[in-house]
């Protein structure tokens, strides 16, 4: 189990503060859904409907890039455009 998991309502990581996702859960959870990409979106869309809730003021593309943006860059220290 990771200590890098969500402080909710506002989101950011339990382990270093940061905006959750924070850059080492995207590591671990690109480690963990290596093989299942559709399935690291789908997790990862549903805390981005749950975030959305939480964090109305947000706009949607800063929520969308944070949540999902990243995933599906090739490279983890590549940002996705």
């Amino acid at each position: 189990m990771t200590a890098h998991g969500p402080v909710m309502p506002v989101w950011s990581c339990g382990g270093c503060g940061l905006p959750w996702p924070c850059p080492t859960r995207r590591r671990e959870l690109r480690a963990e859904y290596a093989d299942a990409p559709v399935s690291l979106a789908l997790y990862l869309g549903s805390y981005l409907v749950q975030a959305t809730e939480d964090m109305p003021w947000t706009p949607a593309g800063v929520l969308h890039r944070r949540f999902l943006g990243w995933a599906r860059a090739a490279d983890p220290s590549t940002p996705a455009v």
